[in-house]
């Protein structure tokens, strides 16, 4: 078993994002997924502070791409792009922002993966299509929803927590 976390649409909220990684570090998560809009390039120095690895794919309102690459190296993260395949105890994971819809959909239709995670709406959600488990963290920030959430993921039973900050 692992636990997975996800965290999604942190667009700069600096004590926002610093609740999520004291959460994801509590619950000892294996693994962090973000897919995307971490938006400038101050933010990545908080993630230092987050003990797991993390994987980072590029949402819409993610401009410096080569130098929100470069700042998530310099603390031990990894940024892949506009997709991410991800493998985590025998799990094979999609990690992709959502503002791409026919990329969204094919992922999931595939049912190559079985767990996709995704950002764009900022709406916390979980439901399974088929065999794929499809998470959505919801917004870090709260700027949209007037929520913070992040999520976590067990590999083992695919069961998904939604989590307020």
């Amino acid at each position: 078993m692992l636990l997975i976390g996800a965290m999604s649409d942190t667009h700069d909220n600096l004590p926002m994002i610093r609740k999520a990684i004291d959460q994801m570090n509590r619950a000892e998560v294996s693994i962090v997924l973000h897919p995307g809009d971490i938006t400038s390039p101050f933010t990545p120095k908080m993630f230092s502070e987050l003990r797991a690895p993390m994987v980072v794919t590029f949402g819409n309102n993610d401009a410096e791409k080569e130098v929100l690459r470069r700042r998530f190296s310099e603390v031990g993260k990894e940024v892949r792009g506009i997709f991410a395949e991800v493998e985590a105890a025998s799990s094979r994971i999609a990690l992709t922002h959502g503002d791409e819809p026919d990329l969204l959909n094919s992922l999931i239709k595939s049912q190559f993966y079985h767990i996709v995670v995704c950002g764009h709406t900022h709406q916390a959600k979980s439901y399974v299509s088929g065999a794929t488990v499809v998470v959505n963290p919801g917004e870090v920030c709260g700027y949209l929803t007037g929520e913070s959430t992040i999520a976590t993921i067990d590999t083992e039973t695919r069961h998904t927590e939604i989590l307020h900050l």
